[in-house]
């Protein structure tokens, strides 16, 4: 594989993007830095396929980055390939509004065809290509310059790597036919309503003090104010004011500028200064929720009390027990809210009721919650039976599914790194 010099001038851009146009994909890798802003400053793009590779300099005096923007989010007919790319994915929407598309995304692929649920690259490029790399520049500052060789080697390695991996990976998906289970996950992570960011729905994120409507009407109104602060900033929201902070406020709220030199978390000055008076009127301003406002009651414990606890339990075990059965990740089939959904009465609106996730694991988990399947050990293994056959039987209950399983080892237990012949 060819590998660029860094690209710090639009001609140079433009080249390698007239090239990679014509890639059935590319692998995408971002490096960026936000400690200490509200905006993600990306400081390095590393781009590949399967034949050249580049690292692409942000920060170069007179770069357009329109070459490579236009790739990412005009170009349908290149599959835009990234690991655990929500980040990488939300710099480019801020950048154009738009999200790359269509786009793959390895740590979710993975998760179907093993039962990694979240597995890091280092391991991803343990597993498929068995050897380490080096993270030695893993905790630099993208943002310093002039940049070192092996930044820039380390930095373009992601790419090569990823360039390598992925067609492997999707013969792998082909083989066993799951490639259609990622189509709606792939799709959720290009929805551009993921990146927007809308100061009037940030309380939706924070600890609800209690679900009084004033208390919640005044936790939106302040977690607003915050938010638009510190886009105008573009500083950290918790550099303006903690969640903690932000909750008492809704819960307790002064009544005059002066008495916030008394709250905790905020500065003394607040009593005096401009941002002191905007957060006071943020909160005079406030008001109460309406009926239709106010989020859901939150259940505690399990929705049917003990019993219900008891089904949610077996639930879980029926999902471990079917994620190693057919070697996908458990997060993938089903999530704990929706299981205990299930197990208080809910039929309607649950993912796991739908589709491909119905056929492999929401048929089982609405016999077991119906009295219709059972646990039963069989040669040593825990798998599921249905009542008929363990009562019209009195050997060993059948199992749902063979044996033996059929993918291939989890990345944390492999002896060898998959082949595609796996």
């Amino acid at each position: 594989m060819k590998i660029h010099p860094l690209i710090t001038t639009t001609p140079a851009l433009a080249d390698l993007c007239e090239r990679l146009s014509k890639a059935d994909f590319i692998t995408v890798d971002t490096e960026f830095m936000r400690e200490n802003t509200y905006w993600p400053e990306l400081c390095l793009v590393q781009i590949a396929d399967d034949k050249e590779a580049a690292a692409i300099d942000p920060l170069a005096p007179g770069l357009d980055l329109a070459p490579l923007l236009e790739l990412l989010v005009d170009n349908e007919d290149v599959l835009k390939v990234f690991h655990a790319g929500g980040q990488d994915v939300e710099i480019i929407y801020n950048l154009t509004g738009r999200t790359p598309h269509p786009i793959f995304d390895t740590q979710i692929a993975m998760m179907a065809i093993s039962q990694s649920e979240q597995i890091g690259y280092s391991n991803l490029v343990e597993s498929w290509l068995g050897f380490s790399v080096d993270k030695g520049a893993r905790f630099t500052d993208w943002s310093r310059r002039p940049l070192t060789e092996r930044q820039i080697e380390y930095a373009i390695g992601d790419v090569t790597h990823l360039s390598k991996i992925f067609p492997r990976m999707l013969k792998r998906l082909i083989k066993t036919g799951r490639g259609e289970w990622l189509d709606a996950e792939m799709e959720k992570l290009a929805d551009p309503e993921n990146y927007r960011s809308d100061p009037e729905a940030v309380w939706q994120k924070i600890r609800a003090p209690s679900r009084n409507p004033a208390v919640l009407g005044r936790l939106k109104a302040i977690a607003a104010w915050r938010e638009v602060e510190a886009m105008d900033k573009n500083i950290p929201r918790g550099r303006i004011m903690r969640d903690e902070t932000l909750a008492d406020l809704a819960s307790h709220p002064p009544r005059e500028q002066h008495e916030l030199a008394k709250v905790r978390g905020l500065s003394a000055g607040w009593k005096d200064n401009d941002i002191g008076r905007r957060l006071m009127q943020a909160i005079a301003d406030a008001k109460p929720m309406t009926e239709a406002e106010l989020p859901p009651r939150a259940p505690r414990g399990a929705p049917l009390g003990k019993e219900g606890a008891l089904v949610a339990d077996l639930l879980k075990l029926l999902l471990k027990i079917r994620s190693r059965e057919i070697d996908i990740a458990a997060r993938l089939l089903a999530r704990s809210d929706d299981l205990e959904a299930l197990a208080a009465g809910q039929r309607k609106g649950l993912p796991i009721l739908e589709g491909w996730r119905f056929d492999q694991f929401g048929r089982d988990a609405l016999e077991l919650v119906e009295g219709k399947l059972a646990f039963a050990v069989v040669k040593g293994k825990l798998k599921m039976a249905h009542i008929d056959d363990i009562a019209g039987s009195n050997d060993e209950p059948p199992a749902t599914v063979p044996d033996e399983e059929d993918g291939f080892t989890p990345p944390a237990e492999a002896d060898s790194p998959p082949t595609d012949e796996a």
